[in-house]
């Protein structure tokens, strides 16, 4: 049989193909609407993945997992498959391929660690074009919803709630100053905070010790702003620089 032949080439385009990629657009189109609406939250935020990175991963997760439906219209045909497909391997393959994407877009900055909810996000984003492509529609509206109130009630809930902020921590002391963790313990307590002992690295470079760690309030009501932390780390004996950020994802 003549792969070009007028029949041949007219199988793609027979009623059943063009049903089944019909179908498959408005498949693509949905799960293209429901990922952005999940990227705006990121996008309204100032994050790096936003609207077209959460449309495109949910449209792609869509699209590898709808075509598996229609293995009879395949080639157009023309191949007669022996085996039934398996969506759940298709599935394992989308959530591994979107792992590694998502561990793109976290960044560890000294003790903090950033891009952890994009992280899990863009994974959410995934299982809903996964469930758009098996056709469950209604439970891939209701994890839209459920991901997009998540990422905008749930910080608000978060600083509602009783809480003790974190301050990740980085010091370079003078040269030759041997600092003392019992003394710094007592000025971060005076302030509201205490040290996590098990954050605490200490490093050494041509005499200067450098000295990292965790700062968490102990009473999210009492503790003291950075810019007070900032200038009790300035007026503390031997410091002579500093770096203070909130720890946040």
């Amino acid at each position: 049989m003549n792969m070009l032949s007028l029949d041949s080439l007219a199988v793609y385009w027979s009623a059943p193909v063009v049903t089944a990629n019909i179908l498959i657009f408005f498949n693509l189109s949905g799960a293209l609407l429901l990922g952005m609406v999940v990227g705006y939250e990121r996008a309204f935020h100032g994050r790096a993945a936003g609207m077209r990175t959460y449309g495109l991963v949910c449209m792609a997760s869509a699209a590898l997992t709808v075509f598996v439906g229609y293995p009879g219209l395949w080639y157009g045909g023309h191949v007669g498959l022996s085996i039934t497909p398996d969506p759940t391997r298709v599935v394992q393959g989308v959530v591994t391929g979107i792992g590694f994407l998502g561990a793109g877009v976290i960044m560890k900055e000294g003790l903090n660690i950033r891009g952890l909810t994009t992280a899990a996000s863009i994974w959410a984003a995934s299982a809903i074009g996964i469930l758009v492509g098996i056709g469950f529609y209604i439970a891939a509206i209701s994890l839209t919803l459920l991901c997009t109130l998540c990422m905008i009630w749930v910080v608000k809930l978060e600083r509602w709630l009783p809480s003790r902020a974190g301050v990740a921590v980085s010091v370079e002391f003078e040269k030759d100053f041997t600092p003392r963790e019992d003394a710094l313990r007592k000025v971060a307590f005076e302030h509201g905070y205490e040290i996590d002992g098990d954050s605490l690295t200490i490093s050494s470079r041509e005499k200067h010790a450098k000295w990292h760690f965790i700062a968490v309030a102990i009473d999210s009501k009492k503790g003291t702003s950075v810019s007070e932390l900032a200038r009790m780390m300035h007026a503390y004996e031997g410091v002579q620089s500093f770096e203070l950020t909130h720890c946040r994802n």
